[in-house]
């Protein structure tokens, strides 16, 4: 259950859609004054080598923030997310890359809290260590589904609920839909951002069917595409879904997601959707 391990991964196409999503939520989250939480369900370790055997053994990285980091002509909003990216390197070369955890942290406030969960007996102590300073930084080594259900609704009142598991345990697309329908009913104004990765498209399906079907309003859907559906074996695309989205996010990924398909895309292969799941039933 605990064997994934992200270091293979991390910036990989799937963080880059993933890490611009929450860049873009949190931004506009903080405008106003009023503190925030946030709660990552499956934080990981926080922090990744890209330069270690892990991370040169897949590659992925390749693909996904090395196709960016030197290009000259990237868009506004790919900019500001590169830019983040470059704050983890002090160096010009693209030596690490940071995990969700660290991306909240640098966007968030003193008067905000982070509260992370992460199982695996590895990573969990990496993360501690991370922010062993950061007062604002809980670090809890438990199940991220049910603890994130334990801090709603969160005393600040406004919150950001990032879902991320590594869908090994195939239960866990049902699982997400089942803490999504929980959290909403206690916390029904926070914005909640789920990752999935696509392997069979029907699990996918099925998904957003139960999520079209749930009741919950305002449930946004971001998929970037990196070849066809079954047209190579492992993961062909990613994607989020967002409850409670900023009234800006659409629009801010209907502007980047079709460049990063072209751009990471396998052989012009590349796709991406932008989709309205279900109607809004309040003012964002």
């Amino acid at each position: 259950m605990l064997s994934y391990r992200h270091s293979f991964h991390a910036g990989n196409p799937a963080d880059v859609l993933k890490h611009l999503v929450l860049q873009r939520c949190l931004i506009y989250l903080t405008r106003k004054d009023k503190p925030l939480c946030y709660i990552d369900t499956h934080a990981g370790a926080g922090a990744y080598r890209l330069d270690g055997p892990q991370a040169r053994k897949t590659g992925e990285y390749r693909q996904g923030i090395g196709s960016l980091w030197e290009q000259q002509n990237l868009p506004p909003l790919l900019q500001e997310y590169r830019a983040l990216i470059q704050a983890f390197n002090p160096e010009p070369e693209l030596l690490s890359y940071p995990g969700s955890p660290w991306i909240a942290a640098q966007l968030l406030r003193p008067q905000d809290r982070l509260f992370l969960h992460e199982l695996h007996a590895t990573d969990a102590p990496r993360l501690q260590q991370l922010f062993t300073t950061d007062k604002r930084v809980q670090v809890q080594a438990s199940d991220g589904f049910q603890g994130c259900l334990g801090h709603l609704p969160p005393i600040q009142r406004r919150g950001l609920v990032l879902i991320d598991p590594s869908y090994e345990v195939k239960r866990d697309y049902d699982t997400v839909v089942e803490v999504l329908n929980k959290a909403v009913r206690r916390f029904a104004t926070g914005v909640y951002a789920l990752w999935y990765p696509v392997v069979e498209r029907e699990r996918i399906r099925r998904l957003e069917k139960k999520l079209r079907n749930s009741g919950i309003p305002g449930i946004q859907l971001f998929e970037l595409g990196l070849s066809a559906d079954g047209a190579t074996s492992g993961m062909t695309a990613s994607g989020m879904v967002v409850i409670n989205p900023p009234y800006t996010l659409k629009a801010e990924m209907e502007s980047v997601l079709p460049w990063l398909a072209r751009q990471l895309g396998r052989d012009g292969a590349g796709h991406s959707r932008c989709e309205q799941l279900t109607p809004e039933s309040r003012p964002a």
